[in-house]
């Protein structure tokens, strides 16, 4: 916690680098305070301001999940940053749910791939759960409102015909870990970089298990969620976890919209490039993230991106043109 105050007010203290009229504002918005996926934004606006001299002047806000970013980049003007599963993408350009009836997606633009999530179910190890299907007839609470984990959780239950049958808990995803261990619930779903800061602070003080998916159960998921991919979370990874754990991982970008101008989406883009060895030096998730993953942002490119990207010689999918 030491570190993401002081990154937050390294972050503050940039803003004094170059006079206002000199500085083209960003906004990056991209999930709760505290979470790990904040803290990105956080570093990420500290690259903005070096690589620019402090020409770019980053502004961080919190979100309450992914389908608020998304709904909130189709009416946000000027400089807006967001990130999202690449899927949410997809649902909004055609319409379904909960995106039905509304506009202005089809101004949405790819700007570059971040660490993808990964989802974790933990339940209390004494809650006597040892699969997703022994979740029938207990209080759970499904992951973050709005957020790409209770989207995959949801997608799970129906998957393994539990819909209707869990008691899902309608609560902030920041009160989960006290509501496992006043056991007010058997446990919750999140879904965050691994490992994850949250559960590793849960694991620490109760004990937990984390629940997988068989080859089986993978396939049915997969069905509904073509975007989720299996990642195996170590065993050892958390206190108490001395086993391997099948479960479900889905890319992540970040993108912004055609208001952006052309320039402002180059700078942002190649400040990400230059800094990404230097945000890997103070979290290691940055070095996961290769160039050969831009192929995951299932958008067009910003045109400012694929001018980048064009110059560094960088192969952009066809798809992404």
């Amino acid at each position: 916690m030491r570190k993401f105050i002081a990154a937050v007010i390294a972050l503050a203290a940039l803003g004094a680098v170059v006079p206002a009229d000199a500085q083209t504002r960003v906004t990056l918005k991209s999930a709760t305070a505290g979470s790990s996926y904040y803290l990105m934004m956080v570093q990420l606006g500290e690259a903005l301001k070096t690589a620019s001299a402090g020409q770019l002047s980053p502004t961080v806000e919190e979100s309450q999940g992914s389908v608020q970013n998304v709904k909130e980049a189709a009416r946000r003007s000027g400089n807006f940053v967001f990130t999202t599963p690449p899927g949410l993408l997809r649902d909004a350009r055609d319409g379904k749910a909960p995106f039905a009836g509304e506009s202005g997606y089809d101004a949405l633009r790819g700007l570059f791939p971040i660490p993808g999530i990964t989802m974790h179910w933990v339940v209390r190890a004494d809650a006597g759960v040892q699969s997703l299907g022994d979740l029938a007839g207990k209080d759970f609470i499904a992951g973050g409102r709005g957020t790409a984990g209770q989207r995959l959780t949801a997608a799970a239950l129906t998957a393994l015909g539990l819909e209707g049958k869990v008691k899902l808990v309608d609560t902030e995803l920041g009160s989960a870990p006290a509501a496992v261990r006043n056991k007010q619930v058997a446990g919750y779903g999140t879904a965050s970089t691994h490992p994850s800061p949250q559960v590793q602070e849960l694991a620490a003080t109760s004990p937990i298990r984390l629940l997988g998916l068989n080859p089986e159960e993978l396939a049915k998921v997969r069905a509904i969620d073509a975007s989720a991919e299996p990642i195996v979370i170590a065993k050892g990874t958390y206190t108490g976890v001395d086993y391997d754990v099948t479960t479900l991982s889905i890319p992540v970008g970040a993108y912004a919209t055609t208001r952006m101008d052309e320039a402002t989406a180059h700078a942002v883009v190649k400040a990400f490039w230059d800094q990404r060895e230097a945000m890997a030096r103070q979290n290691p998730w940055w070095g996961a993230i290769t160039r050969e993953m831009i192929a995951t942002l299932g958008a067009t490119l910003h045109p400012g991106a694929l001018r980048f990207y064009t110059e560094a010689g960088i192969a952009v999918p066809a798809a992404l043109r």
